[in-house]
Parts: structure tokens; C-alpha cells; sequence
């Protein structure tokens, strides 16, 4: 054992100097809170359309009756065979409190580019409720910035967590099988990670007032952290996030596979 040990003493005199950070973290958590409530909105004229169970959709039919409107950028696209197992596990944790959500004012659903019917197939093998819709043959990913085309991917033109993102960029061997991490995602995926980097995780909230759907945020790329609930479990774990050999996570229904 390398970490170190102590007394009950000094264990809780470290914990309580810990305390005092933890509280201003707090602190300015809340604060940060306020700020993201008081950015500018941002009319949206476009009309997207979406598939949903019950029929074609609009972004302010989304709402369902409701103010306000969150939405998680799931990574499942049209040649993708299953989701995003990172994705998936987010959506593990926030399955259970959409309907909380929901009696507060707030409808919380997933959006991908994937059509519909394989959607409800993965959802159903997931075991999840929330609302899930299909934005397939619409801007709406391209305009929120998690969907790039394969041009902008070659010529490095992705604008992503709001800079020019690097690490989305064309590379060569990209297109076919690998044994990289994110080829071996992608494959759980049922596709290539050049395909499977188009789609991008993100999440956006919406508000409607007076029958005028505003954009209000939008997080991306380690702006989810605090929405991996997981995650937020393991930062308390001994260990920590421990992923020092790499991508560890799978489907929940996957465990114990080889």
C-alpha cells in the first residue's frame, strides 16, 4: 500500500481543512448556476422537425406542454448499429429522474440523427423511459454543433465545445477497423471512429414564453462531467476515476463479456 495513513485525528483534521474547499466549491457552483441562468436568450425561427412516437414533431411540440426543455445530444447516428456506450451510461443515471423533471416544469429527452425505429430498439434493450427522438434529416444536430459532415471532418473544420477542435480532425486509417480505444468503441457501435467521431455528445436547454422556443445553453465535452452521475460517484471513491489502462466502461448489459 503506497498511500499514506493517520490517526482518526489527523484523518479528521484533513477532512475538515477539505471541508472548507469543498464549501467554496459549492459556493461557486451556484454561482456559476446563476450565471448560466442569466446568458442572453436566443429566438430559434428555424423549424426543425424531429420523429417521435407519436408522429412528426416540432421543436416547441418537444416542450409537451411544458416551459422548458433539456436536451442531451445522444451519439447514435444513421449507420450506428447501438449507442454510444459513454453516452449510455449517462443516460443511465439521468433515466431515472426525467420523470422528476417532468413534474417540475421541465421535459428532459435525448436527440439523435439515428432513425427512430432504431432508437426505440436500443432503448428497449436498455430498459429506459425518458422520451428519445429522432432528428434525422433536419439541421438541428449541424446547427448545435455535435453533428460535422465527413468534408468539414477532412478539411478540419470542426467547431466543437466552441473552438476548432483538433482531435476531430480527417486522420488517415480512420475509415477503417483499428485497435486504438476509440476504434474499439466505434466498433461497439457498429461503425469506423471517422464515422463515429461525426456525432458529438452535448447537451442544450430551451425555454418557451409566450409560444417562442429561445435557446438558453449548451455544454459539450467535459462540460458534461457533472451530468456523468457515475463519475461524480467515483470522484468520492478511494481510487478515484482509476483509468490509468484506459476506457474501461461498457453497456450495462455487457459486463462480464468478452
Amino acid at each position: 500500500m503506497s498511500h499514506k495513513t493517520g490517526t482518526r485525528e489527523e484523518w479528521l483534521a484533513a477532512r475538515l481543512e477539505l471541508l472548507q474547499e469543498e464549501k467554496a466549491m459549492t459556493r461557486r457552483s451556484d454561482e456559476l448556476a446563476q450565471q448560466r441562468q442569466e446568458l442572453p436568450w436566443v429566438r430559434i425561427d428555424k423549424d426543425y422537425r424531429f420523429e417521435t412516437e407519436a408522429g412528426s414533431a416540432s421543436l416547441k411540440e418537444l416542450f409537451q406542454g411544458r416551459s422548458q426543455l433539456l436536451v442531451y445530444h445522444f451519439m447514435f447516428g444513421p449507420d450506428f448499429t447501438a449507442g454510444c456506450p459513454s453516452c449510455s451510461m449517462i443516460a443511465d443515471g439521468f433515466n431515472g429522474f426525467a420523470v422528476h423533471l417532468a413534474n417540475h416544469d421541465v421535459t428532459l429527452m435525448a436527440i439523435s440523427r439515428g432513425p427512430l425505429e432504431a432508437l426505440r430498439a436500443y432503448k428497449q434493450r436498455m430498459g429506459w423511459s425518458f422520451p428519445w427522438v429522432s432528428s434525422q434529416g433536419s439541421d438541428f444536430n449541424a446547427d448545435f454543433c455535435v453533428w460535422f459532415s465527413e468534408q468539414q471532418q477532412r478539411e478540419g473544420d470542426v467547431e466543437y465545445n466552441y473552438r476548432r477542435e483538433p482531435s476531430a480532425a480527417w486522420r488517415e486509417g480512420q475509415e477503417g477497423g483499428g485497435e486504438g480505444e476509440e476504434d474499439r468503441i466505434a466498433a461497439m457501435c457498429g461503425t469506423d471512429s471517422a464515422t463515429f467521431q461525426r456525432d458529438l455528445p452535448g447537451m442544450s436547454s430551451f425555454v418557451l414564453e409566450d409560444g417562442v422556443v429561445y435557446h438558453c445553453y449548451s455544454a459539450y465535452a467535459r462540460g458534461l462531467d457533472v451530468l456523468w452521475g457515475a463519475y461524480q460517484w467515483l470522484d468520492r471513491a478511494p481510487r478515484g476515476r482509476n483509468e490509468s489502462d484506459g476506457i474501461w466502461w461498457r453497456r450495462h448489459d455487457e459486463y462480464g463479456q468478452r
